[in-house]
């Protein structure tokens, strides 16, 4: 009885161990496999099914998805009836290696990069095998060496600011790590600042100070290399920061810009307002009008001549407001409410008008003094100019006399041969002669002649 017992249990286990070496058995003999950019490998995988015989063998090889949660990428199917179905994304980059005797089917991949960096899942499908481990995955790290990181200041590096310093390498598989060293004005090295952080490629540095200033280096490494990247920071007082005071100085000048646009803006509107007032008022004292434009319905026009402009014909006013009142009572039901508006407006200029008069009528009677205080001295002067002529007149009679007695002497002279050429040189003095008794004139009869 204890023997057939025992008989019974050996065949039940027996029975158990055939059944699990014949169950479908696939499997990939690492879990991770590394390889550098641009080789060309082989991913081993190896099924042992349950029949050393079958019709129908079906390898498939499956690439994790681009992003989680999408549906895992088909690299290859591969059918024992001869077919092989590569999908576009590996098309000319894969191929198949297989051996359905020896269990053999192994994933070829040509010039792998980054994109191949992920897990790879190996299927196998038999009809009527469909227990055991039909699958196994591993992961496929592409190694990259690092390039060379960028570094940078982020922050104003002046005195008693914070900032940080980054490094960052574009690529690197593995992910590379990241570490800074600093050295000083005289190139040697320093240990960090009692609060600076370096995490993840970036130095926090806070409350610069002179001391801080000086040369670092980031080194980028992972498996393959490292590669480095340095910096130089000069720690600067607030004062010369030049970039933020010329942002100043340009808004300072920009806005002086705008304002003086805006003045002679206002300027301009202000004198074409004027002029369009004293085109409705008159021309001023002075200028002279021409008429180029039109009468408006309402205006007060001042026409001057170009000649004759004195007091006796003051400027002639042309008034328009009567034939403006005519046209208007035509369509005065229509147009009444526009009117008084234009009315009172008209009254607020009628006024201005009669302001402006009344100083032309005072600048007219000061030019009228000045004109009458001109025409006094005018009188004065030709008084003054008649008696300079009656002077004049004089010292020319004066001059003919004077030439007349030159002319009369030189005579004397020349006829008498000079005998009374010292007469003249001489002082006249007829005192001490007796009076000369013309030729003329009879003998005194003497007093001893007896008649």
């Amino acid at each position: 009885m204890m023997a057939s017992q025992k008989g019974t249990f050996a065949g039940v286990l027996l029975c158990l161990f055939v059944s699990m070496t014949v169950a479908l058995e696939v499997s990939i003999p690492q879990r991770t496999y590394e390889f550098a950019r641009g080789d060309n490998i082989t991913i081993p995988c190896s099924f042992k099914p349950k029949s050393p015989i079958n019709k129908l063998v079906v390898i498939s090889w499956l690439a994790e998805a681009d992003k989680p949660g999408e549906p895992e990428v088909s690299v290859l199917t591969s059918y024992s009836t001869g077919e092989l179905d590569i999908s576009d994304r590996y098309e000319g980059r894969a191929s198949l290696e297989q051996d359905l005797a020896k269990g053999v089917a192994n994933l070829k991949l040509f010039s792998i990069g980054l994109q191949d960096n992920r897990i790879f899942d190996c299927r196998v499908a038999i009809p009527n095998d469909d227990k055991g481990q039909l699958a196994d995955t591993t992961r496929l790290v592409v190694l990259v060496a690092p390039s060379v990181p960028v570094c940078k200041i982020d922050g104003k590096a002046e005195y008693f600011q914070d900032i940080s310093l980054t490094c960052q390498s574009e690529e690197g598989s593995p992910l590379p790590t990241y570490k800074w060293q600093g050295y000083d004005v005289r190139n040697m090295p320093r240990a960090p600042a009692p609060k600076t952080t370096d995490k993840d490629g970036v130095l926090s540095l806070f409350n610069l100070t002179m001391e801080s200033s000086g040369y670092y280096v980031c080194t980028s490494t992972n498996k393959i290399r490292s590669a480095k990247c340095n910096l130089t920071l000069s720690v600067m007082p607030p004062s010369m920061a030049l970039g933020s005071t010329a942002g100043i100085i340009g808004g300072v000048v920009v806005g002086v810009l705008v304002l003086l646009i805006i003045l002679i803006y206002c300027c301009c509107c202000r004198k074409k307002k004027n002029i369009a007032e004293e085109y409705a008022m008159g021309v001023p004292e002075g200028e002279e009008f021409h008429d180029d434009k039109p009468v408006v319905n309402g205006e007060v026009r001042q026409t001057r001549s170009k000649e004759g402009d004195d007091e006796d014909h003051p400027p002639k006013i042309v008034d328009r407001r009567d034939q403006y009142k005519e046209r208007s009572e035509k369509d005065y039901d229509d147009r009444r409410e526009h009117h008084d508006d234009r009315r009172s407006d008209y009254d607020d200029r009628r006024e201005h008008h009669d302001d402006r008069r009344s100083d032309y009528d005072d600048r007219r009677e000061h030019h009228d003094d000045r004109r009458s205080d001109y025409d006094d001295r005018r009188s004065n002067y030709d008084d003054r100019r008649e008696h300079h002529d009656d002077r004049r007149d004089q010292d020319d009679r004066y001059s003919d006399r004077r030439d007349r007695y030159d002319r009369d002497r030189v005579y004397d002279e020349r006829s008498d041969g000079g005998r009374y050429s010292d007469r003249y040189d001489e002082p006249y003095d007829d005192r001490d002669r007796p009076p000369s008794v013309p030729a003329n004139k009879p003998a005194k009869p003497s007093k001893n002649r007896i008649d």
